[in-house]
């Protein structure tokens, strides 16, 4: 084969090959999703989100990422934050109010989350960012790996490692019911099959360890669980009798098994409902 026919083969490849993905319009939104193949940053018009105020239970937590994602929206050092354990403590509500209430402030910080799925194309959407006039938070929610999945391999270049390294304008957010990001049988199986146990175990660990910040998220008290539900009522504007809204709430979480920040937000919109009001 010559080499003109090679030159068009390479000509036609280069013309069905995507363009490269577009800018957004970083300003016409607060936040965005990253959607791969196409690649393309979609905007977000109304971010689901809570009230950093609404959120009981959790002051320490809230309090650190606050400080960190301040740092980081004047430009100043912070730490990559992985928000990890009990489900329905409030990790990505958290992510998400924290967001807003430092955007308040520093308009050019956006939100853009990224599917554990498309972690692949990572390395495209940060050349994207590295370009962008404004500082982001690259937020995905729920990582966690499979004992066959390889996306963490993708993610470590995101965290601290590559030629280029994390631009400077971005920082990334995870939330994990996991704090290795693993199952433990996953961990287990490598220390005990491995021909060199320690170096296979450090390095499913070492993407966990990349996160300069972890923030743990436990079971919330009973006390917790009140507060949050008369937070929302007080928020919203429903009124019941303080003991009938124990009593009730009470139930509710024995029906459920469990107590957490989404259970009761859950018996909260029960409640707003059987009393009328919209949220």
């Amino acid at each position: 084969m010559d080499d003109a026919v090679l030159t068009r083969i390479a000509e036609a490849l280069e013309r069905l090959r995507p363009p490269p993905a577009a800018a957004p319009d970083w300003h016409g939104a607060g936040a965005f999703v990253w959607h791969a193949d196409p690649d393309r940053l979609v905007p977000v018009a109304q971010v689901n989100r809570v009230d950093l105020e609404l959120l009981q239970g959790i002051d320490r937590s809230r309090d650190t990422l606050i400080a960190n994602t301040a740092q980081f929206a004047r430009g100043l050092p912070a730490n990559n934050a992985l928000l990890w354990g009990a489900r329905g403590m409030g990790k990505s509500s958290l992510v998400k109010a924290v967001h807003a209430a430092c955007a308040a402030d520093v308009p050019d910080l956006k939100l853009v989350e990224v599917q554990r799925e498309d972690l692949p194309s990572i390395g495209r959407l940060l050349t994207l960012l590295r370009a962008a006039p404004v500082r982001v938070i690259l937020f995905c929610d729920d990582l966690s790996f499979s004992h066959d999945d390889q996306h963490y391999k993708s993610l470590k270049a995101v965290l601290d490692g590559g030629v280029e390294g994390r631009p400077e304008n971005v920082i990334f957010y995870a939330t994990s019911n996991r704090r290795h990001l693993m199952p433990r049988d996953m961990i287990e199986n490598e220390r005990s099959s491995a021909i060199n146990p320690s170096e296979a175990v450090e390095e499913k660990v070492s993407l966990s360890d990349r996160f300069g910040l972890w923030l743990g998220f436990h079971p919330c008290s009973q006390d917790d669980y009140l507060s949050m539900i008369r937070g929302y009522c007080a928020a919203y504007g429903v009124t019941v009798e303080d003991s009938r809204l124990v009593a009730e709430a009470i139930e509710w979480q024995a029906t459920r098994g469990s107590r957490s920040g989404r259970v009761a937000w859950q018996f909260f919109c029960d409640l707003a409902g059987r009393e009328g009001v919209a949220l």
